[in-house]
């Protein structure tokens, strides 16, 4: 099992037609799973890339 350690959350917005239509829509987050030690955590790409390069 993997341990949570984002506190992101997932952006909402609307996709708007050419016609001006709007439909209420998700971006979720680029969540990837990182063994740190002997752990697995779960977190963000940007964060995961982040720990890599300050090692």
């Amino acid at each position: 099992m993997a341990i949570k350690a984002t506190t992101k959350k997932p952006l909402f917005g609307n996709r708007v037609s050419h016609a001006n239509n709007k439909t209420r829509h998700m971006q979720k987050l680029n969540v990837q799973k990182v063994k740190i030690g002997n752990q697995t955590v779960t977190m963000t790409a940007r964060e995961a890339k982040k720990i890599k390069a300050s090692k």
